[in-house]
């Protein structure tokens, strides 16, 4: 790769804004996945009583399950729309407006009548606002990584996006808390106060937002006059081959994290092998260890390259999907701790970490936000029905169908990482290393 290459990625030693930058994101990040993940929460534990009460408890829960995946099935809708706009408008505008959609949605939630109440309307109205969750949540991850990896430092691209994608696991945890909370307030209010509480992160999460400045890379690619007319379509002429490799990338952390974090808080309940509060403290603290996880992972890349971290973590992933099960079925409560963090720090985190700086750097930057959020977002639809799925194979085949499951995620993510190129390798980061000697580091990034 040469120095020409290396700019497209932002300035050297990046802007002086790159930390603010970072944060801003990230804080939209977590709230984002408050909303978007706080519906996983709900979906597992209350939705299937409020809002499909006349099937028998796994119906329910599937009934449940295939809401949820309706929302990830809104998010490539929403990647596209949002990486489109990106491209064309900029990184900035699509952050905000994303953040004001998924808020009022959010919000919508814990307003709407339950089936006791309202009968079908009820169901129907909880997937039209899954859908606009859905096209929000699409458009949000393009911006937000984009605008902390073009601000970023060359040879801290891995560290800063790190920080954008620890706050997955921050707004993971703030729900989790939330419901914990919830649990004594009794079956309805326990889930609608934690979707009513989040329009008071989005207050504020506008507040930072309005204030981060647009990504220098994007305004070099207008001052240059490289802005393309159909930017989805010319990514997908150009570099197909990198949104595939990406969308099986992805699969393996997103799809992954659906068996063993979003489908696991079904199974344990609905095999009592933990009651809900167990079920939650466990996540919890899972997700208070991922925040660092994520940042440490997406640091390591920075030193490794980004495809070393991605092979090591899915060939584990591999190999554990039928231990998993086996320590969790202990019914032992240390055990489900040690499990459910294993799984998200480990098999989650680490790709999670490395995607911030790896997804950016397989594609041009005219093309980049369209490219990167086709990538992540298509291979959401198979995370969004992956808990439908677990379910049936449950049923079918007992937990070791699940476990199956999560290996063959696992197993999906590896052959991706392999044959896709290292962007970070040995001879960019000299490269990096010179270009930053011989350039004077004018703010401090």
């Amino acid at each position: 790769m040469s120095n020409e290459a290396l700019t497209m990625r932002g300035p050297v030693h990046g802007t002086k804004e790159a930390k603010r930058v970072a944060v801003g994101s990230g804080v939209g990040a977590v709230i984002e996945t408050y909303d978007f993940i706080g519906f996983g929460t709900a979906a597992a534990l209350y939705f299937g009583t409020a809002f499909f009460p006349g099937a028998d408890p796994v119906t329910g829960t599937l009934a449940s399950f295939a809401t949820l995946g309706v929302g990830f099935a809104a998010r490539p809708l929403g990647g596209i729309i949002g990486g489109h706009l990106g491209d064309k408008l900029g990184r900035k505008p699509v952050l905000v407006a994303s953040l004001i959609l998924m808020g009022l949605a959010t919000f919508a939630i814990g307003l709407l009548p339950t089936y006791q109440q309202v009968g079908l309307l009820a169901p129907a109205l909880l997937v039209l606002v899954r859908i606009i969750q859905g096209l929000a949540f699409g458009a949000e991850w393009g911006g937000a990584i984009l605008m902390s990896y073009e601000h970023a430092p060359w040879r801290k691209k891995g560290q800063f996006t790190g920080i954008v994608q620890a706050g997955f696991p921050v707004g993971l945890l703030l729900a989790n808390l939330v419901f914990l909370f919830s649990v004594g307030l009794g079956n309805e209010w326990a889930w609608r106060v934690p979707f009513l509480a989040s329009i008071l992160l989005v207050a504020v999460g506008l507040i930072i937002r309005s204030k981060v400045p647009e990504s220098p890379v994007f305004e070099d690619v207008k001052n240059k006059g490289d802005i393309v007319k159909s930017p989805i379509v010319e990514v997908i002429k150009t570099d197909w081959r990198n949104i595939v490799r990406g969308i099986g990338l992805r699969i393996a952390e997103t799809a992954g994290y659906a068996v063993s974090v979003t489908y696991m808080i079904s199974y344990l309940h609905s095999t009592k092998l933990a009651d809900k509060t167990q079920t939650l403290v466990a996540l919890c603290i899972a997700a208070a260890i991922g925040i660092f996880a994520t940042y440490a992972w997406g640091k390591l890349t920075d030193k490794v390259g980004r495809r070393p971290v991605y092979i090591w973590s899915t060939a584990f992933a591999v190999v554990f999907g039928i231990p998993m099960f086996l320590l969790v079925n202990t019914g032992l409560f240390i055990f489900i701790i040690a499990t459910i963090v294993i799984a998200y720090a480990v098999c989650q985190n680490s790709l999670a970490g490395a995607q911030g700086a790896w997804f950016p750097e397989l594609f041009q930057a005219k093309t980049r936000s369209s490219g990167a959020s086709l990538a992540y977002q298509i291979s959401a639809m198979v995370s969004g029905f992956t808990p439908f799925i677990t379910t049936l194979l449950f049923v079918s085949f007992g937990w070791v169908g699940p476990a199956a499951l999560f290996s063959i995620y696992g197993a999906i993510g590896l052959w991706a990482a392999l044959v896709t190129k290292e962007t970070w390798g040995k001879r960019e980061r000299q490269l990096a290393e010179e270009a930053a000697s011989k350039t004077p580091q004018t703010v401090n990034a």
